[in-house]
């Protein structure tokens, strides 16, 4: 009996010990302070695209207005890439090889070549992280490349991305919500090469903070936090200056494109080229406009924000209906496109409760400037 006492004391000790590792390791924050704005824009500018069965992650509107779209991993969609076609989602593309199936792509993206780029995270690098692009023209695969571990490796998250306006380079945020050792990848299309740069610098690691979404904190079973790291990325409209930050990070940062694609720049030389632009909101997606605008999702207000060039902010939308507000794209015509992820009815819920809380929303409205489609 003592010895089945004392195996049970050590294995009570070691959950212990286990539950407070994962605490320090993934837990603890303070709520985000609320750095919206009175809404400058109604709420009835929100017009809505499509009601969905399941929710939406990101999107890409090409300049024909094709809308592509991807149902969010988290929500375990048995279609992940689709076509809105009259309404309805039609799966992206019909004809996708058997061997590059996806797995889990939460982000989508359109290069100025008309080619659609989806990335595949492969369920935080549990498979084989790939990116692929697929002619707008033809609706066929003219480039796929598969992540080797040492690039995404089991725990990375490779969560959204940019496309330079030459088609020759693609900017990628490691959100690495496990791992927790975020990183910017740089991919070469032309010869198939990445490259991580910026890891675990202070720019792509999130602050102490925990979204609070419309009534829920963000934590799971009380000792994981939902705090990725690098996640809002996006490039300015002239090919300058890349934008990005975690989630729950205080500021936006920036970084020249020229400074990024230079290899001769040592790590500690790149890093220093980083600036910490300007205070932001919590942040999830993000997108720019041809007034160097930045436009950011704020899951934790239910709100679209406007970050100027000076760095004030400004409030543009704020309601209700915009349930986790996730992925931006432009459209023609100065629509700006933004789906509802409602992340917060997904993470850790049965797939009857999210069911239950659809339809779930992709919106458009219209805030005055605009950029070229796709992104």
């Amino acid at each position: 009996m003592k010895t089945i006492a004392r195996i049970l004391v050590s294995l009570v000790l070691l959950f212990a010990f286990l539950v407070f590792f994962l605490w320090i390791r993934y837990g603890g924050g303070e709520h985000f302070e609320d750095r919206t704005t009175a809404p400058e824009m109604p709420a009835s500018v929100l017009e809505t695209v499509a009601d969905l069965d399941f929710p939406p992650g990101n999107i890409a509107v090409s300049e024909k207005g094709r809308i592509f779209f991807t149902f969010h991993p988290e929500a375990k969609p048995e279609v992940n890439v689709v076509e809105l076609v009259g309404g309805k989602p039609v799966p992206y593309p019909r004809n996708m090889p058997e061997e590059l199936a996806y797995q889990s792509v939460l982000s989508v993206r359109i290069d100025r070549q008309g080619r659609l780029w989806t990335l595949d995270n492969a369920n935080h690098g549990t498979g084989t992280p790939r990116i692929i692009g697929i002619d707008l023209a033809t609706d066929r695969v003219v480039h796929h490349h598969d992540f080797a571990s040492s690039t995404a490796g089991f725990g990375s998250h490779l969560n959204d991305f940019q496309v330079s306006q030459d088609g020759k380079t693609i900017y990628i945020a490691d959100a690495s919500i496990f791992r927790k050792n975020p990183a910017l990848v740089i991919y070469d299309v032309e010869t198939k090469t990445a490259r991580r740069v910026l890891e675990g610098h202070e720019s792509v690691v999130p602050d102490e903070y925990v979204p609070v979404v419309q009534g829920r904190k963000m934590i799971v079973f009380g000792i994981f936090a939902i705090r990725p790291g690098v996640d809002s990325i996006a490039l300015d409209r002239k090919g300058e200056w890349l934008y990005f930050a975690p989630v729950t990070d205080d500021h936006m940062h920036r970084v020249r494109r020229a400074d990024l694609d230079n290899r001769t720049l040592s790590a500690e030389d790149l890093a220093a080229r980083v600036e910490r632009f300007a205070l932001k909101t919590m942040s999830d997606g993000i997108t720019t406009d041809t007034d160097g605008n930045i436009y950011l999702s704020d899951a934790d207000e239910s709100a679209i924000v406007l970050l100027e060039p000076s760095g004030n902010l400004r409030t543009l939308i704020k309601d209700p209906r915009l349930r986790w507000p996730d992925g931006f794209s432009f459209g023609p015509d100065g629509w700006l496109y933004v789906t509802c992820s409602s992340l917060h009815e997904v993470i850790m819920r049965s797939p009857s409760h999210v069911r239950s809380k659809g339809p779930y929303q992709i919106y458009r409205f219209k805030p005055g400037p605009s950029a070229p489609a796709g992104h």
